[in-house]
């Protein structure tokens, strides 16, 4: 057995660990590249290679950029921005039927701009809305549901820790990827919002009214909006500007952050000394899935599985939409089974070059994967975000916030087909402006 059949084994021995033995993704991948690598060239060579990769990996000076992001989103997290930030949002929508929902959505939002994170997201809203939506009889289905799918809005609104990944692994621009993301991510937002209302007119007594709150009760709540508002715009004027790189970005956005918590008297010591060692666990485990996959990738390129691929889909006769859906199909069912930066980071070697062949634009491109893989998020067999919302409400099953969560699917295949359309309108218009 020689050529590509050894990469395609090794995909599938790769997927039957995952499910079987339940390791880490990271570890998986290294595990199974490195022995893959050994199998084709020799333990000698597999050893050499990941010497220097892991070298070349953590020598690189922009993956900065990633802890960075994390631990301004920790700051935010135990500074208690999260409960604010839900509360404020409930004072303008939570009156509405399915409110609370839409409250939840949107808070999801505001906290994903700053945390870039979707399981940072679950966990800290799931703890915040579900309790709120119980208490005012909202069914399980949309309570869960709607906490899952505003989570994954973390791996999409800048700043997104894949679109940094994305960025650094293509060569393309953090701050065109940043600014290119804006309207996709408004774009989802709004169709997620909307699907709320959608559940709500076909089930009206799944999301009932809250209390309506006054115009004093909704201006008073505005200050924790303000403070994330602030943080987001000066970052990301900065980067449009170009005044500072995506790394010099992150680094003022953690100790703007800090210096708000720190002037609102809002983070503790304790807080502190958590926001750091949560954001080593997280980075760690960022490090370990892009290490990992960079080692498999290695392995499937000494396979040349990924220009069989990349030349049976190019040879397929069909127009070059048609081709890209092929792709699109294929993130869509890696997203499913897998997790979400992980596959992106395996799949990349094989897509990337074709995509750009095709003459779609890589920013372009960046956007759509991440929606697509996000989608992945709340679908099963894996769907991450469902896993954390059913672990952090033990009494809601884990089958019903995938049912709830299904209701969202077609938000992103809207969002999806949105972008094909209008790439200008929707990416570019944007990323272009960016210096």
């Amino acid at each position: 057995m020689e050529g590509p059949m050894v990469g395609v084994y090794g995909i599938a021995i790769m997927f039957a660990v995952l499910f079987l033995f339940k390791i880490p993704a990271g570890f998986t991948m290294a595990l199974i590249g490195f022995l893959g690598f050994a199998y084709v060239t020799s333990f000698k060579a597999a050893f050499g290679m990941v010497g220097a990769d892991m070298w070349s990996i953590f020598s690189n000076y922009g993956l900065t950029v990633i802890p960075m992001f994390i631990l301004v989103g920790e700051f935010v997290h135990y500074g208690g921005y999260n409960n604010g930030l839900y509360q404020a949002t409930y004072r303008w929508f939570g009156h509405y039927k399915g409110g609370l929902a839409i409250t939840t959505i949107m808070a999801c939002a505001a906290f994903s701009a700053i945390s870039g994170s979707n399981t940072a997201t679950a966990a800290t809203m799931s703890k915040v809305a579900i309790p709120e939506m119980k208490k005012y009889n909202y069914h399980p289905q949309l309570n869960a549901g709607s906490v899952a799918a505003g989570a994954t809005l973390g791996v999409l609104i800048p700043p997104s820790i894949v679109l940094v990944v994305y960025g650094l692994y293509t060569g393309q621009s953090i701050g065109k990827l940043f600014f290119g993301n804006i309207i996709p991510s408004a774009i989802l937002t709004i169709a997620i919002a909307a699907t709320v209302f959608f559940i709500c007119w076909r089930h009206p007594d799944w999301g009932p009214k809250g209390p309506k709150s006054t115009w004093k009760e909704r201006f008073k709540a505005l200050p924790d909006i303000i403070d994330i508002l602030i943080l987001f715009a000066i970052i990301m004027y900065a980067l449009f500007t170009g005044v500072v790189t995506a790394t010099e970005a992150a680094a003022a956005s953690c100790t703007l952050g800090l210096a708000i918590c720190v002037i609102r008297r809002k983070l503790s010591w304790q807080g502190f000394l958590k926001s750091i060692v949560d954001t080593l666990r997280i980075s760690c485990l960022v490090f370990m899935i892009v290490a990992g996959a960079v080692i498999f990738s290695r392995f499937l390129t000494i396979t040349r599985l990924p220009y069989e691929v990349a030349g049976w889909i190019s040879g397929l006769a069909l127009p070059n939409w048609m081709l890209l859906c092929v792709i699109l199909l294929c993130y869509v069912i890696g997203g499913c089974v897998m997790d979400a930066l992980a596959f992106l980071l395996v799949s990349l070697p094989i897509f990337y070059p074709l995509v750009v062949q095709l003459g779609y634009d890589p920013i372009w491109f960046g956007q759509v994967i991440t929606i697509v893989t996000t989608m992945g998020s709340i679908m099963p067999p894996i769907g991450i975000c469902c896993y954390i919302v059913a672990g952090m409400a033990p009494d809601i099953s884990l089958a019903t916030v995938f049912r709830g969560a299904f209701w969202y699917i077609p938000a992103y295949i809207i969002s999806i087909i949105l972008l094909m359309l209008f790439p200008y309108w929707t990416v570019l218009v944007l990323s272009d402006l960016v210096k």
